[in-house]
């Protein structure tokens, strides 16, 4: 949200990743650059493919976590999500497009994210669909 101009306080970074082993090596790989974590290794495949696709680390002396998923439910898959690239320091990141993160908040139960759908629904003029 915030990388498409919204300010709000968030408590998380969620992280989209296709289930592929060379993937979650990146993923791993990348953390351990950031922090010296032995926790980083129970990272699995088998844990992001399983009923629960979803992992939440938190890194140590940090006050955030980081959601690590492969599908929300059955309504979104790694493949099903339209992303585009945005520059930040200097790093080239992919981030979902507006219309994405306004389809997955749009039917939640969380109040922010339903907020969130609302101020993306005005913000980029979506429709409904």
């Amino acid at each position: 949200m915030s990388l498409h101009g919204f300010v709000r306080a968030t408590e998380d970074i969620d992280l989209f990743l296709k289930i592929e082993a060379d993937n979650i090596n990146r993923l791993r790989s990348a953390l351990k650059q950031i922090w010296t974590d032995p926790e980083i290794d129970e990272i699995t495949i088998d844990d992001l493919a399983g009923d629960y696709p979803v992992i939440r680390y938190g890194p140590p002396d940090e006050d955030f976590v980081i959601d690590i998923m492969s599908r929300l439910g059955e309504a979104f898959r790694f493949e099903d999500l339209e992303a585009e690239s945005i520059e930040v320091g200097g790093t080239t990141v992919n981030v979902a497009t507006p219309v994405t993160l306004y389809r997955m908040k749009r039917s939640t139960v969380r109040p922010i994210d339903k907020a969130d759908a609302d101020a993306l629904q005005r913000t980029f003029d979506l429709d409904e669909t």
